[in-house]
């Protein structure tokens, strides 16, 4: 089973494991073309081949509609 989006800190939080940092990275790269077009970027974090995201919308302090369409659009990259 696959780990889902979970709350914490009042941010939708997912980690993701690949088999090498070359494919972290190309996840990433991808993740970025995404948030670039919404204009909406995440709060991330890697080692090696670890990718830690952390979505919220600083413009309303917390949670909105644009931090589940872009987990929604992350997801589908899997």
């Amino acid at each position: 089973m696959r780990p889902r989006w979970e709350l914490q800190a009042g941010k939708l939080h997912r980690q993701f494991k690949f088999k090498s940092f070359v494919e972290a990275w190309g996840f990433m790269s991808r993740v970025a073309l995404l948030a670039e077009k919404m204009n909406h970027h995440p709060e991330w974090f890697n080692v090696y081949s670890t990718v830690r995201i952390d979505l919220s919308t600083h413009e309303v302090g917390g949670l909105s509609n644009f931090d589940v369409e872009l987990a929604t659009k992350i997801n589908a990259l899997l």
